[in-house]
């Protein structure tokens, strides 16, 4: 077990002894052996094209036990590196964890990029059809090479209607849906102004051929052109709620969707809006007006369309701790600070006393903390005010205390989304190492194939190994000669001998063409 081994990675070569390897059973190098391919009995030593830095790291955890993260090494690198050596990055030293824990939050965040990003598809027609069949549900069709018009018609309208960045006449569609979105919203704010809406006219009649008009000042309605403008604008969102639906890749999946539960209740809620109001005489208009208010959450769907929203949407879904964390101690905040200041006015004489019960307090308590201080409700003893001092100071502690977490998750997603912008949409391929040597075997079989197949070639093959084997048998006969200098005890000089190669020895043309006129 004391037997030294060497051990070659990507050019550096490591010593150790064959004891240490033993330290960490079921590994890539406590297996060593002499009978595995990586070992070289020339130089009597392992090799392994991989990457040095991070193999000095692995063999110092075998001496020392104790693994540390390299500062020169990206993360997805090391981890593939010590799964190739069979060990698990959780092995990973405390002092280390944090370089670990920001390179794993560096591959969630260019995860989330990879699928916002609609630009970055592949480059090779064949892998991005294969994906888009996988999308859809296709993959054992397409093995089949069972492909039909609608298999190429439904993946094109989705993503002309649904990817605003995958071809121009898809930009065309995100902007005319975008402007539909703002005229819908604009006229949505624009009617409830006094100056857009006109009085309601009344008429009353009192006997059969009398009837009386009048104009109600206190009750008003929007201008005709906001219904108008409304028609038009629901006609387009439903149109292109029913092409989404009849060609989205699957139709639990587009329910599933918030922003598509969000187009689906906004439009029924016109229809339902236009039912109520213009069939029915009687119907009730606070409820009217709150379908008409869902409308105004058509603006969630600009996030499709514009990249800034979908960062910040996946800024608050990465930071959902720290918001949860954030309420958490507002709530309990609030709570106490409620409780202490219903009952601090109540130990002086306080005939101004605002805070007649707790629920109250929590009003006070929430503007107090979020610094927004409306000043409806103060408090007038001197317990009282020492509370709501606390209290202020309490609030800007617990807000500010996550921001920064928030704000780093904001930076990370918007430097990535910027350094994507910049770089080139292509890139090269490299090919894995697998699919070399399988070429390299199928060229070798192309070859040893070629000289069976043409027996001229087979017989100028058998001419010339017959050739080699009598030049080797002329090199065993006849040692090298051995110098006087060394005989003497001197330096022996190197004789240099080099192994006949059989396509510079004999022209093997020749020796055909000789046999053929000889025969």
């Amino acid at each position: 077990m004391d037997e030294r081994i060497v051990i070659n990675v990507g050019g550096h070569r490591h010593e150790t002894y064959a004891a240490t390897l033993k330290k960490i059973p079921a590994t890539r190098l406590s297996r060593l052996t002499p009978s595995l391919a990586n070992f070289d009995p020339l130089l009597n030593e392992y090799f392994f094209d991989r990457h040095p830095g991070v193999f000095g790291q692995v063999l110092n955890y075998y001496r020392t036990g104790k693994l540390h993260y390299p500062t020169d090494v990206c993360g997805p690198l090391f981890e593939e590196e010590l799964q190739y050596w069979g060990l698990d990055a959780s092995d990973t030293e405390p002092c280390c964890w944090m370089q670990l824990l920001h390179a794993k939050d560096t591959q969630e965040t260019l995860a989330v990029l990879d699928r916002m990003d609609v630009d970055n598809r592949e480059d090779d027609p064949q892998v991005r059809e294969m994906d888009v069949m996988k999308k859809f549900g296709w993959e054992e069709d397409f093995y089949q090479g069972k492909k039909t018009k609608w298999m190429k018609i439904k993946p094109r309208m989705w993503a002309l209607f649904d990817e605003p960045y995958s071809s121009k006449w898809a930009k065309i569609i995100a902007g005319v849906s975008v402007a539909f979105i703002v005229v819908s919203i604009v006229s949505f704010c624009l009617k409830t102004h006094q100056s857009f809406r006109i009085p309601v006219i009344w008429h009353k009649s009192l006997n059969n051929s009398q009837i009386h008009f009048g104009v109600v000042r206190n009750a008003t309605e929007p201008h005709a052109a906001f219904a108008n403008i409304e028609y038009v604008c629901n006609i387009w969102f439903t149109f292109e709620l029913i092409i989404r639906f009849i060609f989205c890749p699957s139709y639990l999946g587009f329910l599933k969707s918030p922003i598509n539960g969000i187009d689906v209740v906004a439009t029924l809620s016109f229809y339902i809006d236009a039912i109520l109001f213009r069939i029915m005489d009687n119907a009730p208009k606070d409820v009217v007006e709150f379908l008409s208010m869902i409308r105004i959450f058509r603006l969630f769907k600009l996030t499709q369309h514009h990249r800034g929203l979908q960062i910040l949407i996946h800024t608050f879904r990465a930071s959902a701790k720290e918001l949860i964390l954030l309420v958490f101690f507002l709530i309990l905040g609030i709570v106490i600070f409620a409780a202490l200041v219903y009952y601090a006015e109540k130990t002086e004489a306080n005939p101004d006393n605002q805070f007649l019960s707790i629920p109250l307090g929590l009003w006070w308590a929430i503007c107090t903390m979020t610094t927004v201080g409306y000043g409806d409700m103060t408090p007038h003893t001197a317990f009282g005010r020492l509370i709501g001092s606390l209290c202020a100071v309490m609030g800007v502690l617990t807000i500010a205390l996550p921001v920064p977490v928030i704000v780093s998750n904001f930076a990370m997603f918007y430097s990535h989304t910027q350094a994507r912008e910049k770089l080139p949409k292509k890139r090269r391929r490299v090919l894995p190492a697998e699919q070399i040597r399988l070429q390299v075997r199928r060229h070798a079989q192309v070859l040893d194939m070629q000289p069976i197949c043409n027996p001229r070639n087979r017989r100028n093959a058998l001419l010339a190994e017959d050739t080699e084997k009598e030049e080797e048998e002329k090199l065993i006969q006849s040692p090298p000669k051995i110098e006087e200098t060394q005989l003497n005890g001197g330096t022996p000089k190197p004789v240099h001998r080099s192994r006949p190669n059989s396509s510079r020895a004999i022209n093997v043309s020749e020796i055909t063409t000789s046999i053929e006129t000889t025969t």
